[in-house]
């Protein structure tokens, strides 16, 4: 089912390419012919159509200059301000690196820790409830993670 539909369509695509194409044919008599199918090897292409915008290109914006009042900083003060920002970054990657050792620690402790609740008769653990307990740990963790990871990112696209 699918080999001729796909063979209708080539045909389709064939005709479409034709019709838009104008051929000067030679014929072997010497005659000459005009048509939009090429009925030989002495045909050349004369007229082919090709598809017309009736849309112009925006025109170029001319480069405004940078007002004379704006402010500007110097290469000493860019220094300065990215020396300032670097260690920002790196106190906040030092704090997150803190959380995350604690945030561990916490995860550690919550994992050797039954709750009574999550006890079952006859000594057994329900998992469930200890999983779910657990997991607002291991997302504290993972989110630590990601933020030292954007830390990293963000020190390293420093100049």
């Amino acid at each position: 089912m699918m080999k001729p539909i796909l063979l209708l369509m080539c045909v389709a695509a064939s005709f479409q390419v034709q019709a838009d194409t104008l051929y000067k044919c030679q014929t072997p008599d010497g005659r000459t012919t005009y048509t939009n199918q090429k009925t030989g090897k002495n045909c050349e292409v004369i007229s082919q159509d090709k598809p017309v915008s009736t849309f112009s290109a925006p025109a170029p914006k001319p480069k405004q200059a940078t007002p004379a009042d704006f402010p500007r900083v110097n290469g000493d003060q860019q220094k300065a301000r990215d020396n300032d920002r670097r260690a920002i970054l790196e106190k906040e990657l030092a704090n997150e690196q803190k959380n995350l050792a604690a945030a561990k620690k916490e995860l550690a402790e919550q994992e050797n820790l039954v709750a009574p609740e999550e006890r079952v008769a006859g000594g057994g653990i329900q998992g469930a409830k200890r999983e779910a307990r657990i997991q607002t740990y291991r997302d504290k963790v993972q989110l630590h993670e990601r933020n030292l990871e954007s830390l990293r990112k963000e020190l390293a696209n420093l100049k």
